[in-house]
């Protein structure tokens, strides 16, 4: 897991869609998955009778950005349930709904899908932290590739340590 302030910053909306999926994560100190999202429903106000929709949504985008759930199937299910549709004004789509929190976050995603940048937007195969890939040729795997403060991994580093080390047992 990183801190928030490390480069890794998705762009407009896709930030918040971010945000919601690190509500979930593995802590470098207990390496043990840990669901925050009472805490981040609190501080966005979300309202109560919402929790269970957006906190579902979560889970499923999870699989998505994971690559462990068919995107394709997961996002046509959410935009049935939420009933978002297209909506056209002045040659520009747009989406309505009356989904609230969860449907301005299926939005978000539909909209990265619409600009290419939501195959930007990745998990970490170590530590699992969603993160924005801003290399040009969207190409990074880990989170971070040193810890950069207390609370960071070096998922990268350790990785590459790991696979050297194989190689090195592999020859001797």
């Amino acid at each position: 897991m990183v801190s928030i302030a490390t480069g890794q910053e998705a762009p407009g909306s896709l930030e918040d869609v971010r945000g919601l999926l690190n509500s979930w994560l593995i802590p470098n100190d207990t390496r043990t998955a840990d669901d925050r999202f009472e805490s981040y429903a609190r501080q966005r106000r979300l309202p109560e009778d919402q929790y269970d929709t957006v906190q579902r949504l979560r889970d499923d985008l999870r699989g998505v950005v994971e690559r462990s759930a068919p995107a394709g199937e997961v996002l046509n299910a959410w935009i049935d349930r939420l009933d978002v549709r297209p909506d056209v004004d002045d040659g520009r789509i747009g989406y309505r709904h009356e989904a609230g929190p969860a449907g301005e976050a299926l939005v978000a995603v539909l909209e990265a899908i619409a600009s290419g940048r939501w195959a930007r937007l990745k998990a970490c195969p170590d530590c699992r932290w969603v993160f924005y890939d801003h290399t040009r040729n969207a190409s990074k795997r880990w989170c971070l590739m040193t810890a950069g403060d207390a609370g960071g991994r070096s998922c990268g580093s350790i990785a590459k340590v790991r696979a050297y080390r194989a190689r090195a047992r592999r020859t001797t």
